[in-house]
């Protein structure tokens, strides 16, 4: 159904200020006048029959207010009964009113616009409002497996509609990327176990002591491709995060870790329980340790409540970041130039960062006073 080309901000805004304008006139002159005249209607207050086109402003004005004073002839104005206006009296219309009637006209008029600004304020903020929201949504819902929020696109002004329109496109956009991001990477990780499979079955025909290690890294690769599957699994899946034991959950990494001989500590952590995907803070929290490891030979972890929420402290011993690159490590594919850094891609902190905002944490590094670098991983508690 096509809509009529008036249906638009402008117009609207147009036609609310008439409407207040046309109200405030018909208030005025209907309550004012009677109310400081003694009852009298407008028409016996004023000596004259009929009522022309509404004024910008009240008959009368300040100056002449209540001074009888004679007031000038209106440009072709004549007396509407025939009958010539009484002595000392100008044929220019009614005399000027009372000052406490334009007082009180004044009042009238300016309340009414008053409410008629207020109520066009909230009619005309209602499309941003709703729009405001569907974004918070969207921010909060996007990747989370929930169906992206959606504006209604036959509601509204044309300017309203058309923002409608390019939001609905843009969110089903968003989706559609991150479903085919998480689908190439459970695509990947599941695709990578037949060639493992196949590697493991050639490494048995080794001798027992290099065929060992080799399985040793393997079974590492499969540990990696199942953490990945889950977090893909809890982020496209749809479901809510749930309350974890946070100090359990480190010490069971930490031991891992130790199991492969890694040199991890873990501080006698408080009990501290936060709502987030379980999956997802473990791939976070390893990513931590493993970039400590790499980088500083040595990872201490340590927990800490504070006003934000619980702190996770990933310390390391290695040669820190320069502070003007603190930030620029968080952005994929980014290895700092200059230093010999064993392995890595640059996407470590990356997704790390990633996952944390997603389960609602904020993740920092800074340099120690005493040497090397410190990840602080910030969660809500539950």
């Amino acid at each position: 159904m096509k809509r009529p080309r008036f249906n638009t901000l402008f117009w609207r805004l147009f036609a609310l200020m008439w409407v207040t304008l046309i109200l405030s006139h018909l208030t005025a002159f209907v309550l004012a006048i009677p109310l400081t005249t003694g009852g009298a209607s407008p028409v016996e207050r004023m000596g004259w029959s009929g009522m022309a086109t509404l004024p910008s402003l009240p008959p009368g004005s300040l100056l002449d207010a209540g001074s009888g004073a004679p007031r000038a002839p209106a440009p072709g104005w004549l007396p509407t009964d025939g009958v010539a206006p009484p002595a000392g009296r100008q044929p220019g219309g009614p005399p000027g009113l009372p000052i406490r009637t334009l007082w009180l006209d004044y009042a009238l008029r300016a309340l009414l616009i008053g409410v008629g600004a207020w109520l066009g304020a909230r009619w005309l903020a209602a499309p941003m409002q709703r729009l405001a929201q569907a974004a918070t949504e969207l921010a909060r819902g996007l990747g989370q497996g929930s169906p992206p929020p959606r504006l209604d696109e036959a509601q509204g002004t044309e300017e309203v509609r058309e923002t409608a329109r390019v939001f609905n496109h843009m969110t089903r956009q968003l989706q559609e990327q991150f479903d085919q991001r998480s689908l190439h990477m459970a695509a990947i990780s599941h695709d990578l176990r037949t060639p493992l499979t196949r590697l493991r079955l050639r490494i048995e025909r080794l001798p027992e002591g290099v065929a060992q290690a080799a399985i040793a890294d393997i079974r590492e690769m499969d540990e990696l491709i199942d953490a990945s599957l889950a977090v893909v699994r809890e982020q496209s899946g749809g479901a809510g995060p749930s309350v974890v034991d946070l100090g359990a959950m480190l010490q069971s990494l930490v031991d891992d870790l130790c199991e492969q001989e890694h040199t991890v500590d873990l501080a006698e952590p408080p009990a501290l329980r936060v709502r987030v995907h379980p999956a997802s803070l473990r791939r976070t929290v390893g990513n931590l340790v493993d970039n400590a490891l790499r980088y500083g030979g040595r990872a201490r972890l340590s927990v800490e409540p504070g006003p934000e929420g619980v702190a996770v402290h990933v310390d390391d011993d290695g040669p820190g970041i320069p502070p003007v690159q603190l930030q620029r490590v968080f952005q994929p594919w980014v290895r700092l130039p200059g230093e010999q850094r064993p392995g890595g891609s640059g996407l470590g902190l990356a997704i790390a960062k990633d996952l944390a905002e997603r389960e609602g944490g904020i993740l920092r590094l800074a340099n120690r006073d005493e040497g090397g670098l410190r990840a602080t991983l910030t969660l809500p508690l539950a």
